[in-house]
């Protein structure tokens, strides 16, 4: 394939952008673009999958600033695969927004729709760039081009939450993560991503030790700990949006960097046996379990899945931070696992406030009833968060386990099985009260759906959310567990990945 095809799934979104702000006043037409771009865009992204499926690792300059200095695209495993996640949700979460926005009444649809293509072809600059300057300006405009969708509702309490995250994110890339790529250009002499890194011998360890606590921390989309506030503040957001974030683009934008920096900026050999990164495994493993408790707490449900994400994405920096081949895998695995569970948890949720107009975990009992089809997506999701077959959360776990058994990372072990108890503790009551427990709402004798006392009115019963809705949830719920039973393609690029890294 000509390399110049590598930067095409990058354009189409944005380009795309400028259509759907042009049909904005015709909604079918402007939601008709956003699924013909959305599908389009996959189809670029599997023509580019193909020939580094087959050893092939095609690349593409599209402007140099200086010698060594480019906007450069490359694809490699790691990059293919979140393109991959990336695309392909952004089909069902736009089939899903079609149904929230319209069900739920929201205004300025044509600036989400918007902004959503920008945030994805954003996306798509961070999977396929080829070196740390083109990663770190699409990681940028992903910051920037979200902000409008996080404030999309207007009130006091959303521009709050903007403020914060753009705060957060804005300080930890120009306070750290920058500073870094300068230090990392004045070593190297390149900051393009090399197989096996390209900071073996060029600094003292003491030196690329600062280096990697800058990287590490100044990427904040992967909310470690205690750069996270972003997250839980990002909730106030429409859950199409809560579903960007957490599943599809910025979250992922976040973990998918620390992988990046880990394999190709440092090496993992150079990381194992040079540069004292452990202090990245207790971090992460810290932040796993406090963030864990504090979902533990949260009575509503946005949040205690905002926490959950907190939890889950710091899984990906410990299997990586374990430094083994196996728990590398096993975090490149978790980011595919993750985003289908979580997005899948996150458009019940929608659906939910659609359907029933709920929002706290303690008014769902009985909603199972009455939405069957989202409370067993639901019921799937939080399977896989925790890491019990037949859910692709399980396979990430159970090579993140390995790979800490292999090298004796037995704090990871701890870790990885009191979290796991911890995500039952804050998931399987949801599921038990939505199924087992008689719904709060239900209507007393003499009530019923002919009475017109308020009661009745108050609680007139509701069914599921609108049907693109459910289409939406119900296929990520599927695609986690298919992704149990044919991880193959997936385990093929985090294997490749690992070759690369050594």
């Amino acid at each position: 394939m000509s390399g110049a095809a590598v930067w095409l799934p990058v354009l189409l979104p944005i380009a795309a952008s400028v259509l759907i702000a042009l049909a904005g006043r015709w909604p079918n037409l402007r939601e008709t673009v956003t699924l013909i771009t959305a599908t389009a865009l996959l189809f670029l992204v599997l023509q580019v999958a193909d020939p580094v499926q087959a050893g092939q690792r095609p690349d593409f300059v599209l402007v140099e600033m200086m010698p060594g200095l480019s906007i450069r695209f490359t694809a490699e495993p790691l990059g293919v695969l979140f393109a991959l996640v990336a695309s392909f949700l952004w089909i069902i979460t736009s089939v899903y927004s079609i149904g929230y926005m319209r069900g739920h009444n929201e205004q300025n649809q044509t600036r989400f729709y918007v902004c959503f293509a920008i945030a994805i072809g954003s996306a798509m600059g961070v999977a396929l760039a080829g070196n740390m300057l083109t990663l770190f300006v699409f990681y940028e405009v992903l910051t920037f081009s979200t902000y409008p969708l996080v404030t999309h509702a207007g009130t006091d309490e959303a521009k709050r939450g903007g403020r914060t995250y753009l705060g957060v994110l804005v300080f930890t890339s120009i306070c750290f993560q920058l500073p870094a790529i300068i230090w990392t250009w004045q070593l190297a002499g390149t900051l393009d991503f090399t197989a096996g890194g390209i900071l073996k011998g060029k600094a003292e360890p003491e030196l690329l030790g600062i280096l990697f606590v800058l990287y590490m921390f100044g990427i904040g989309k992967a909310a470690l700990m205690p750069f996270h506030r972003w997250l839980p503040a990002a909730m106030v957001a429409p859950t199409p949006v809560s579903a960007l974030l957490h599943a599809v683009a910025v979250v992922k934008a976040g973990v998918f960097t620390v992988v990046k920096v880990i394999v190709y900026i440092f090496g993992i050999d150079l990381l194992a046996g040079v540069v004292n990164a452990e202090w990245l495994l207790y971090v992460a493993g810290a932040t796993i379990i406090i963030a864990s408790i504090v979902a533990l707490n949260q009575d509503n449900l946005k949040r205690r899945l905002a926490y959950s994400t907190v939890s889950q994405l710091s899984y990906v920096i410990l299997g990586a931070a374990v430094l083994a081949p196996l728990s590398v895998i096993g975090a490149t695995l978790h980011i595919a696992a993750h985003a289908f569970g979580k997005i899948t948890l996150f458009f019940c949720a929608g659906a939910i406030l659609v359907a029933a107009h709920k929002t706290q975990v303690s008014q769902l009992n009985g909603i199972g009833r009455r939405m069957p089809w989202t409370m067993g997506a639901f019921a799937v999701g939080a399977i896989s968060m925790i890491g019990v077959p037949p859910t692709a959360g399980f396979i990430s776990k159970w090579y993140m386990l390995i790979g800490a058994f292999e090298t004796q990372q037995f704090i990871a072990v701890l870790v990885i099985v009191v979290s796991t108890l911890l995500n039952a503790a804050y998931f399987l009551p949801i599921v038990y009260a939505a199924f087992f427990r008689k719904p709060d709402d239900e209507p007393e004798a003499g009530d019923g759906p002919g009475s017109t006392s308020p009661v009745s009115q108050a609680h007139a019963p509701h069914g599921e959310a609108p049907l693109p809705v459910v289409v939406a949830l119900v296929a990520t719920a599927v695609g986690t567990v298919l992704l149990f039973f044919f991880p193959n393609a997936v385990l093929a690029l985090a294997r490749q990945l690992v070759v690369l890294g050594g």
